[in-house]
């Protein structure tokens, strides 16, 4: 059985001797970027190898291309490569920010053509719930040649300055909802939105414990938010393309599929002063 989507606690832990799966964690915090290393260290899921956000997850910044570019592909099959991922790999991963950087990771395998990949459900915090062991002990992974099958799942700037405010494309940003207004801006030198875009804050996909609403509350909650627009018109942003993500999966969750990325997101379009901004 594949798992594109979620993995349930009770799934992982009878799977965690499973050669053919593999789980990824990568904690992270934008205010402090070497968190995650220290606290993978101190102690992960049994098997579990790290990935981290901005070295292995994003490319590098020019000023112009917002704060986690999408990494070279072929830089990016080396790395999943690296770590042991081939054709037949389930792919678990997690984090303990509510899925936002974990969802990330599922996008970007799915970029390149991997669906094989399903977030634990919960994150960290639920298999820590049930006692789930952690251990400091580094995994030995034998690499192998991760072939990329790239899909057309992203879209750039230009893209969104062609369509925005018109039907041919929905544009959902995952933020808070005070930085969708530009209110406390803190990330990025520019507050407010892309003109036309509806906000969708991603922490609205979870229930109280952290862990997705069941795929009928979602569906009805994104129907909502489509508003008559179909899966395929809708791209996703953020601040930076990595909590949008999140909103993507809850779509496919929700069995709503073929929704799409900006990943340059605020953090790039903000980058040029010629683009529109609105705010409120």
């Amino acid at each position: 059985m594949s798992y594109t989507t979620l993995v349930d606690v009770a799934t992982l832990t009878a799977h965690l001797a499973d050669p053919d799966w593999l789980v990824v964690d990568v904690r992270h915090q934008l205010a402090d970027t070497g968190y995650g290393e220290r606290a993978y260290a101190a102690g992960h899921i049994p098997g579990a190898v790290f990935l981290h956000c901005d070295r292995d997850l994003s490319g590098p910044m020019n000023g112009a291309n917002g704060r986690h570019p999408l990494p070279a592909p072929e830089k990016l099959a080396q790395c999943f490569g690296g770590i042991g991922i081939g054709p037949q790999t389930q792919v678990v991963v997690y984090d303990d920010a509510q899925g936002m950087i974990a969802g990330r990771l599922w996008w970007l395998l799915r970029w390149l053509g991997h669906d094989r990949v399903a977030l634990l459900d919960g994150g960290l915090q639920a298999w820590q719930a049930v006692n789930g062991p952690l251990t400091p002990e580094m995994p030995r992974r034998s690499p192998t040649t991760f072939v990329a099958t790239m899909c057309e799942s992203c879209v750039d700037a230009d893209y969104v300055r062609a369509f925005m405010q018109t039907s041919r494309m929905h544009l959902v940003d995952a933020r808070a909802p005070d930085r969708f207004r530009g209110e406390n801006e803190t990330m990025d030198p520019v507050g407010g939105h892309i003109p036309g875009a509806v906000n969708r804050f991603f922490r609205d996909n979870l229930q109280a414990d952290g862990r997705y609403k069941p795929a009928a509350e979602l569906r009805a909650e994104w129907l909502a938010i489509l508003a008559g627009t179909t899966p395929e018109q809708v791209v996703h942003q953020c601040g930076s393309g990595v909590s949008a993500c999140h909103n993507m999966l809850a779509m496919e969750i929700a069995g709503l599929t073929g929704s799409r990325l900006y990943a340059g997101s605020w953090s790039e379009w903000c980058a040029d002063p010629a683009r529109p901004v609105s705010t409120g």
